[in-house]
Order: structure tokens, then sequence, then C-alpha cells
């Protein structure tokens, strides 16, 4: 075994997909993964106790080789409180300044960093916003976005009358609170970028959860991407689509550098058009994303299979991306302009007679895995014979998921830990987002008396539910004759049925290889 290596971990917020996956990652490797007590973060609304974190991030990084930071965290609490504070911008940069007198103590440290840009989503919920957002969240992204086109020349004379009926009702005291906001946390960004060119952060993403190729978004991406161009920072610093993927991507890329390797992935889509995708909640052509994604956890993509040492199979739609719960009545195209059975059959070559790493992308659905595929692939009995596997809400969710597990299977291969987590993966992924959520919350949620966005508790009748349709659905749609997943924890972490927070097991019919 390569010499232990320690990283201090720094989570986005305390759902599973920041608090646990880069934990449950790193289980099995001899890279050491420390995270802060569940105590000290937050709970959605509520930030984390900053002062306790910091704290606990100092002390943690004495005896560190390298940490990986979400400095929304540090700063505000969490990604949602980083949308509701009314911290001013002199209270921010004291916090950043702190991240370099830790440098100066510990040079030895690896220091890598991520840091959203503030999202602007496309509709009226207060669930993660202000609570004004429940009434007037529409409006305030198209006026942003209308504007920005509006600027730029393009708005059609049909988005100007309504920019103009905007104006008229959007209340001035919303549009000042919200703005206000965006402009401290902006200068925020741009104060972290300083510290990548001071060298105290090595490297570091700005990912951008729930973009719009227009709008307040896509403007405060010109102003953080014109500060990275004026100091030179392109090679360290990268901004595309993402959020709750990138702890995982940050944790790979740290054990490919300490492990002096940088793989090459060689990804086969579905679809011919799939590269020329803009995903649900992105703003790009997902090959671009893709081409991030890959570069940014420590790899580079391959000219050709022969080269490559992991084979990626990516499914994407041929043209428009629906939702996971429209998979019942799909858009044609999805049937007609991409092939699953020779995306299958691909895969199958490669990992039986090449004996080439597969991993999939499953990201044909927008918050959901694509349970035609997933059919497939237990027909091949290739479930548990992969490198990887993610095809939860975003597509780069999905991407940054499923690559940083196959990077580490490559460094590790096939582990107890590793089987556990692609049994994570089906179980959340497939029989969660795509099967049980839908069916729970349109109808039995509200029969027993209560709504998506407010159960009865994270641990309370829903959840029991939950769990019961689980094992049902791991016992048609994964388990095997290579064997089955035992759930062996079941709750609702925000207390709503977005996601769901699940401990499980995979336990193989035969001895592990």
């Amino acid at each position: 075994m390569s010499t232990p290596y320690q990283i201090t971990f720094m989570p986005l917020d305390e759902r599973p997909c920041n608090y646990e996956f880069p934990y449950l990652l790193a289980q099995g490797t001899d890279f050491t993964v420390k995270r802060p007590p569940m105590e000290m973060m937050g709970l959605k609304k509520r930030p984390g106790d900053v002062e306790q974190l910091w704290t606990w991030f100092e002390e943690s990084c004495a005896g560190a080789d390298g940490a990986v930071v979400a400095l929304d965290t540090l700063l505000y609490g969490g990604i949602i409180p980083s949308r509701l504070h009314e911290l001013e911008l002199d209270e921010l940069s004291a916090r950043l300044a702190r991240l370099r007198g830790i440098k100066q103590r510990y040079p030895q440290l690896t220091l890598y960093a991520f840091q959203l840009i503030m999202r602007c989503p496309q509709y009226s919920l207060s669930d993660e916003e202000p609570d004004y957002y429940a009434d007037w969240g529409r409006e305030i992204f198209r006026k942003g976005f209308i504007g920005h086109r509006l600027e730029l020349g393009i708005a059609t004379d049909e988005e100007i009358r309504e920019l103009a009926d905007i104006d008229n009702r959007l209340p001035a005291a919303v549009l000042e609170d919200y703005l206000g906001r965006r402009a401290v946390n902006i200068e925020a960004n741009k104060q972290v970028l300083a510290l990548v060119e001071e060298g105290i952060i090595e490297f570091m993403i700005v990912p951008q959860d729930d973009s719009a190729p227009y709008g307040h978004t896509a403007k405060d991406q010109e102003k953080v991407r014109s500060t990275i161009t004026a100091l030179d920072l392109e090679l360290d610093v990268y901004m595309y689509p993402g959020a709750d993927e990138v702890g995982c991507i940050l944790l790979a890329r740290m054990m490919n550098k300490a492990r002096e390797q940088m793989p090459l992935i060689y990804p086969r889509l579905s679809a011919v058009q799939g590269a020329y995708v803009t995903p649900l909640f992105e703003d790009r052509f997902f090959y671009e994303t893709l081409k991030y994604q890959i570069l940014a956890a420590g790899g580079l993509i391959a000219s050709s299979a022969a080269e490559a040492d992991l084979i990626l199979l990516v499914n994407t739609p041929g043209e428009t991306m629906m939702e996971a719960v429209s998979q019942q009545h799909p858009f044609h195209s999805y049937d007609v302009y991409r092939n699953l059975m020779e995306l299958v059959e691909y895969g199958d070559y490669m990992l039986h007679c090449k004996s080439k790493p597969v991993a999939v992308a499953d990201v044909g659905y927008a918050n959901g895995g694509d349970q035609k595929l997933v059919k497939m692939l237990r027909s091949k009995e290739m479930l548990f014979e992969l490198a990887g596997y993610a095809g939860w809400n975003t597509s780069s969710n999905s991407l940054g998921t499923v690559i940083s597990q196959a990077m580490i299977f490559l460094l590790y291969g096939s582990t107890q830990e590793h089987l556990d987590f692609l049994a994570l993966r089906y179980a959340e992924d497939v029989c969660y987002c795509s099967v049980v959520r839908g069916e729970l919350s349109n109808g039995p949620v509200q029969e027993m008396g209560y709504g998506k966005y407010l159960l009865d508790g994270p641990r309370g009748e829903v959840a029991s539910r939950v769990e019961e349709r689980l094992r049902q659905e791991l016992a048609v749609r994964i388990d095997s004759s290579a064997g089955s997943v035992e759930i062996t924890d079941c709750y609702m972490p925000w207390n709503r049925m977005f996601e769901v927070g699940l401990s499980v097991r995979f336990k193989p019919s035969r001895e592990l290889r």
C-alpha cells in the first residue's frame, strides 16, 4: 500500500451528496478524509456554526497533507445560507484572510477550494431561496434574463413588453435585497481568486448551480471570468456547471496528483448529437462540461479506446433532455436519436473481451437514472462489474460523481467499499429518484397528511414508507446472481421528498475476486 495521505474536507452542506459521498469514496483507500462533526454543520436554511467550523478546520489542517474546502461553508455556513445571509463584505474578507494564516503555518498543505456563483432559479419557490422568492422568483429570473438580452441587443419585442410589466410589479425592496446580496457574493468570489494568485489556494473550481445562458448568474460569470483572465489564472481556476459533485471531483484530483496519475478517459456516447445537447439546468453543450469534469478530476480525454485507462459509457439524450419522471412517456427522440443497445453491447465487449474498466454516466434524464439502461446493464450482469455509475440530479452532478468513483477504482480496484458505493447509486439514483420519489410524492404523501416539501420529520412515517418501497424496487431492478443490496438506514435529510439519505451494503453471492 502507498504512503497514507490525510485530507481535511469541508463539505458544501450537511446533505449526503456533500457530507457523505466524498467520505465514502475515500473508504478502502490509503487516503484518510476528516470532516467536521455533523453538529457543527447547518440544516438547510440554518447556517452552520462558522466560527466552530473555522476552528475545526484550522486544527485539522495541522496534520493534513491536503485540504478540499467548500468556501461557501466557511464564509456563509453552507450553500443555502449563501443565498440568504446579511453579511457585509468586510466580515467575509476577514474570514478569507484566515486561509492565508493557515497556509503560512502549514506550508506543506495542498489546498483545493470551490466557491459557487449564486444561482437564480427560473421558478417561484422559496424552498431553497429567500422567502420572497415564492412570490417573485420567476420575475427576478426573467428580469435578469431579459435585461441581459436587452444589453446584448437580442431581446424580442415580446420580451421587452414582459420586462416593462415586471418592472411595474416587482417590489423595489425585493430586488434591492436580492441584487445587493449578489453584489456582495461576487466581490467575495473575486477576493478568493486573489488567494489563488498568491498561491494560497493551489487549484479552484467555480461551479455554477442551476445556470442559464442569460441572466444574473450568466452576467456574474462574466465578471468572475474577467478576473480570472486579468490574473492569468485560466489553468488554476475552472468554471463550469455543477455544485454538489465538486467535493468528489477535488478528492479524485488530490488522489491522482498524490499518486502521480493522469488517467485517460475514453467517452462513448449513446447519441451522435448527445455532445451538442444543453442539459437541463445548465448553460452549454454537454461535451464542453464533460471535458471540464475529466480535466478537473486530474485526467484527460483519450483519443482512442486503445490508449484509454477507462471507458466511460455516456447515456445522453439525442436531442432535448427530459426529467426522469417522464420516462413512461418520453419524447420520441429518446428511442430514435440514441442507441442504448449499442452503448451496452460496446461496454460489455470492452469490459469482458478487452478487459477495460468501464463506467456509466447515466445522464439521459435529469433527476434520476434511466430505467431502460439499467435493465440492460443488469441483463448483461454488468451492474457490479462497473468502475462507477451515477444518474442523480443534474448532468454535472452525475458526471462528477461517476468520474470520481471511476478514477478511484483505477487506483484501488473493486473493494467492498467500491461495491457499496455502486449499490448506493443504484438504490438512490435509479430506485429512489426515478421510481419511488415520484410515485410517493404524487398522491400517497398527501394522503398521509403531508406535502412533498414538508414531511413528518427525517425519520417519520414517510421515511419508513420510502424504505419499504426501495427494498421492493431493489429486489426487482438491481439484485441479481451477483448479489443483493441491503439497506441499513433510510431517512429524509431536509424533511422533503427531493433527496433521500441512505446507507446500503452490497452482499455478493460469491467471494470477491
